[in-house]
């Protein structure tokens, strides 16, 4: 690969994706894109690059998806999941009484294992929520991840990373070598491609938002965008999960950290975010 042919892939990566790849990434370009060009009847990344310029578009979104797809295994770095049992969930409950609603997004939610830990932990509150509407929105840019969580369908490797045993037999189902979640828990989880570069005004506000493990390969100026446009999708006592590397401290003064509670964030009142939801007691 020359250098003009990954100064274009890194150009057309940062306008589309936001992954912003530093000058001395081209092995991991390389180790990504060449298995990609052989599937698709290439010589090269050479040859892979001509294509793309001469508008091919579903090999575009292809060197994308290749590009972006991360890491993810089940209730990952623990603690986000456990501040949202004991603390998150709990006051939600409590000032949302009123409208017995609970909404929750899951941006770049990659093969699904982050929203269904959520589903999975918000059936234990099952008998409180009886009768509320929850709804969990799990998005993300890969057309391919998204069917693949959609189907619920994990390996032995995926299910035993972060995934507890009493849960994986409470909640999965063995089919030969490989387990597939159950539907009551699939049915839980809303699936839709969405990059995080545009506007998503349209998904409406939630009380949670993860968006946890993704801003990190974004640069600062892409990341400020992001924070400032999540809290506007947030409600004023809300809550943002960021990655356990990721912080919005320096960047923007649209959100303030959760006290005592790491990784966590409310919007601040200070920086314009919308009005707060009255605390409901609870009837009866």
């Amino acid at each position: 690969m020359t250098p003009l042919e990954y100064e274009y892939l890194r150009k057309l990566l940062k306008e589309r994706s936001g992954l912003d790849l530093s000058a001395d990434k081209q092995y991991l370009v390389e180790s990504r894109l060449i298995p990609l060009a052989r599937k698709a009847g290439l010589i090269g990344i050479g040859e892979l690059v001509q294509k793309v310029k001469s508008g091919s578009d579903p090999l575009t979104i292809d060197v994308i998806e290749a590009m972006t797809t991360n890491e993810t295994f089940f209730f990952r770095d623990k603690i986000p999941f456990d501040h949202l049992r004991q603390t998150v969930i709990p006051e939600l409950m409590q000032a949302r009484a009123g409208r017995r609603a609970l909404r929750i997004w899951c941006a770049a939610s990659s093969t699904g294992q982050e929203p269904y830990s959520i589903a999975m932990l918000l059936k234990e509150f099952s008998a409180q929520l009886s009768g509320w509407r929850v709804e969990i929105v799990a998005t993300d840019l890969s057309l391919g991840v998204l069917e693949k969580a959609r189907a619920g369908i994990f390996s032995q490797f995926e299910v035993q990373r972060g995934l507890p045993i009493q849960l994986l037999v409470k909640h999965f189902r063995q089919i030969g070598e490989l387990w597939q979640l159950n539907a009551d828990i699939r049915a839980m989880v809303q699936h839709r491609q969405l990059n995080l570069m545009q506007d998503f005004s349209h998904l409406g506000t939630f009380d949670v938002i993860f968006c946890r493990n993704v801003l990190i390969y974004f640069d600062q100026d892409t990341k400020i965008g992001v924070f400032n446009r999540l809290a506007k999708s947030l409600e004023a006592d809300g809550v943002l999960a960021l990655g356990a590397a990721e912080s919005v401290v320096g960047m923007t003064d649209a959100f303030k950290p959760y006290p005592e509670r790491r990784g966590l964030y409310r919007p601040n009142p200070a920086h314009g975010a919308r009005p707060a939801l009255k605390m409901v007691a609870a009837a009866g």
